[in-house]
């Protein structure tokens, strides 16, 4: 313990350092991580300045600095210039959000999973294909760049969604996340900071995580990004890059106003900023607003995903990519070998060119608004208001509860949902809110039992 006096100074951390083996630094560290994840530390605890915790224990201030540091790339502690360091909001919860658990006795309405009655068509088309003389090639290596059939089939795929590129711009890629994931590997380095919705896709944090990138809340109002916030996290946070999800935004389900893609759009321009915009839900609204890779194309990455609107098991995305970042992505995805299925790029490519996906996406809205009528009876008063064609609702909780605690109690109810902590980022306390999916029961009479499950449990 330190020789000097703070055993009445009010500090929210006092390491006993008494027991402690090895390089001070990384004892620290472990303990830090151990207070965080047991609960001692609770998100949003404002941590001590690092000269007043160095001072505490006797330390060099470098050793503190280190401390911290190696806790921030771990996703558990937040910092901003000016306003100090806190646990993050999402230090001890999970966001890795997979399904495919095999439990008959849970619902399953926290991982987003279109239902499968279309993949009968994505069915038809594939083995069409594998009767083809050629068809062995389909089980080939493929090219990184993707084939101009591939390219010319994301230039179409774009086209729907009011976006107009060509296919010296286009990269196919093993689905969403694998673009998402390659983007960020090819643009970023370890310790670069991304601006993003204070509530976000859990994906792009793992993903962030992975590389050792920072995702920082950019200051919001009425659920979209501020030109002011942007500005202030350009000067103040350096902020290297921006991720937006502009339509059914994962997890409020909030759809961008035009004015706040162009707005971006300019300030991307002006600043020289690239953005990565996640366009994988813009095709299940009913009239989808231009994307805003559509006003700044030089600036902005975009990509678009079939698995929410034709059939996850494709593993089929398309990227528009800037010439500048053309090279580095392809070179990502190469190294990571996460380049396209030939076999599955060109079930797509048919799928698109036949007009047989517009017809899957016409079936897909229809199914969730059936789905969205049963969510917004039953669990009206608590499920925030959206479009009927929205995959994931919005469910605001009684005070008694966060999100986490409904989940836990959700489960015990037999059906699993995600609490806000999993999507929440900076270190302001999470809200307390749940998301739900409402494709993912493989029925209505599934779907319906679930959400009742859920409606008794808002209403104890």
């Amino acid at each position: 313990m330190s020789v000097n006096s703070f055993e009445n100074y009010p500090m929210s951390w006092k390491p006993d350092l008494s027991n402690i083996r090895g390089p001070k630094y990384i004892a620290l560290a472990e303990l830090l991580e151990d207070d965080i994840k047991s609960g001692k530390l609770k998100a949003g605890t404002k941590l001590p300045p690092q000269r007043e915790l160095a001072d505490f224990l006797d330390l060099n201030l470098s050793t503190i600095s280190k401390v911290y540091k190696l806790c921030e790339q771990k996703g558990l502690l937040s910092a901003s210039v000016g306003n100090g360091t806190y646990v993050s909001s999402d230090a001890d919860a999970e966001t890795v959000l997979l399904c495919g658990k095999e439990d008959s006795h849970i619902i399953e309405m926290g991982a987003i999973v279109p239902f499968v009655t279309s993949n009968l068509k994505v069915r038809q088309y594939t083995e069409s294909l594998m009767k083809k003389p050629d068809a062995l090639n389909l089980f080939s290596y493929g090219i990184p760049e993707g084939t101009k059939r591939q390219r010319k089939a994301g230039v179409t795929w774009l086209q729907k969604s009011g976006f107009y590129t060509d296919i010296e711009h286009i990269v196919p890629a093993a689905g969403g996340q694998n673009a998402l994931t390659a983007a960020l590997g090819a643009f970023f380095e370890s310790g670069d900071k991304i601006g993003t919705e204070p509530m976000t896709y859990p994906g792009v944090k793992t993903a962030a995580k992975l590389f050792g990138i920072h995702l920082l809340p950019v200051r919001s109002y009425n659920n979209e990004m501020t030109e002011e916030g942007i500005r202030y996290a350009l000067q103040n946070e350096n902020i290297k890059g921006l991720y937006v999800i502009p339509d059914y935004q994962n997890p409020t389900a909030h759809i961008m106003s035009l004015e706040t893609r162009k707005m971006i759009a300019r300030v991307a321009d002006e600043e020289n900023l690239l953005v990565i915009e996640d366009g994988i839900n813009n095709l299940l609204e009913k009239d989808p607003m231009p994307p805003i890779a559509s006003f700044a194309p030089e600036q902005v990455v975009y990509i678009s995903s079939l698995s929410k609107t034709v059939s996850p098991g494709l593993r089929t995305a398309f990227i528009h990519v800037p010439d500048k970042f053309h090279e580095k992505l392809v070179t990502a995805l190469y190294s990571m070998n996460i380049s396209i299925s030939p076999l599955l790029a060109t079930v797509s490519a048919a799928l698109i060119e036949d007009g047989a996906a517009d017809e899957i996406i016409a079936e897909r809205k229809k199914g969730i608004m059936e789905r969205n009528l049963i969510v917004n009876r039953i669990l009206d008063g608590f499920v925030m208001s959206s479009e009927l064609t929205a995959p994931l609702r919005y469910i605001q909780l009684p005070q008694y509860f966060t999100g986490k605690s409904f989940e836990i109690c959700a489960k015990q109810a037999g059906v699993e949902v995600y609490g806000a902590e999993r999507f929440s980022v900076g270190n302001k306390v999470p809200e307390k809110t749940v998301r739900i999916s409402v494709t993912t029961p493989p029925s209505v009479e599934v779907l319906t039992d679930g959400v009742e499950r859920l409606r008794k449990l808002l209403q104890m």
